[in-house]
């Protein structure tokens, strides 16, 4: 399911704040990992 929220963030169709409580850590964790914010776009380097 995290991956599936990440993919929907990135992609514009959902919000961090969509994601519920118990999946925001990993989701969060994960859009790090990648590069990028909550919001889904790439954090300033």
């Amino acid at each position: 399911m995290v991956a599936i929220y990440v993919a929907l963030i990135v992609a514009g169709r959902r919000t961090y704040e969509s994601v519920p409580a118990n999946l925001q850590p990993a989701v969060k964790a994960d859009l790090e990992a990648l590069g990028l914010g909550t919001d889904g776009k790439h954090l300033a380097a």
